[in-house]
């Protein structure tokens, strides 16, 4: 069985991120405050990544399931997702992304999950995309959103966590563990092997703060997703990836395959590499990992951590 563990679906781009709005343009493009970004390929006049398209793409790569996350750059589909993992639910389970400073965030916190069924709370703490980008003081230990994770841990929620990068002020690896130790009955997922400092191979500080966030994989309950490594390289690097290969060994040598799951970020790294691509560099060229490990970082992990009943 193979899983995407990260994966996006959107009719339009319709966000607010700390550079202002965004909103689907024209062939792939989104205005992103003031400025005009590609965030797809130029697939179709409409900028738009229905559950369709990405069911299509899985078939082709022979891709069986997907989590579909959520984040504040995309836009809120609550709704959206819920309708996808209604119409195919065999093939997706869903996420929502809560606002913990909207004024009605427990009343939409309940309806996501007894409304909508949705089974993950995605927060995306992020600076250019995320929370810490609108709210710049977000620590999310903070007492007053302690009700995020308790509600969570009642209800047999799994965390989706993105981090951000190395040394912005979302990359709150101390406040992962205290809440993963407070929470043992708690499943946390940090997204993007915790962005490993790709590019910056050789300074070490940045490898320490990366390796203590891998290390938090240690918990019982922590997992990492794959997602999004390729674009980690400034020049998005060349299939197949050999800079993102290098980190997912690393980790795997740190924490085992038994902590990562594989994911693409479709449809934000389809400008990377087809999905077809973003599957094989690990299924064809992570020749590190055991058969026994292979199947677990392309399928196993997630069906266990996701899809456990």
């Amino acid at each position: 069985m193979i899983i995407d563990a990260h994966a996006h679906i959107m009719t339009a781009v319709n966000g607010l991120t700390a550079s202002g709005p965004t909103r689907s343009l024209a062939w792939g493009r989104v205005r992103w405050g003031e400025e005009t970004v590609q965030l797809l390929p130029p697939f179709n006049e409409e900028t738009t990544f229905p559950a369709e398209a990405l069911l299509a793409q899985m078939d082709w790569a022979g891709v069986d399931r997907a989590v579909l996350l959520q984040g504040p750059f995309y836009g809120e589909a609550n709704a959206y997702v819920a309708s996808a993992v209604a119409r195919f639910p065999d093939q997706f389970i869903g996420a929502f992304a809560p606002d913990p400073f909207a004024p009605d965030a427990r009343r939409l916190v309940k309806q996501c999950v007894e409304d909508y069924g949705l089974r993950i709370v995605k927060l995306e703490l992020s600076q250019p995309t995320g929370l810490t980008g609108i709210y710049p003081d977000l620590r999310i230990d903070a007492p007053e959103h302690s009700w995020i994770f308790d509600a969570a841990e009642k209800d047999g929620l799994v965390v989706t966590l993105d981090l951000g990068k190395i040394g912005s002020r979302a990359y709150q690896t101390e406040a992962v563990a205290t809440i993963a130790e407070r929470r043992p009955d708690l499943t946390i997922v940090i997204a993007h092997l915790a962005q490993p400092p790709i590019d910056e191979g050789d300074n070490a500080e940045l490898n320490a703060e990366w390796r203590a966030q891998v290390m938090l994989g240690r918990h019982p309950n922590v997992y990492f997703d794959l997602s999004a490594l390729p674009a980690y390289s400034a020049d998005y690097d060349e299939y197949p990836y050999r800079a993102a290969r290098a980190a997912i060994n690393r980790a795997a040598e740190l924490i085992g395959a038994e902590k990562l799951m594989w994911g693409a970020d479709a449809p934000g790294l389809l400008t990377s590499g087809s999905y077809r691509q973003l599957l094989n560099y690990v299924r064809l060229h992570c020749d590190f990992l055991s058969e026994a490990e292979m199947a677990d970082v392309l399928g196993l992990n997630a069906l266990r951590v996701y899809w456990r009943k």
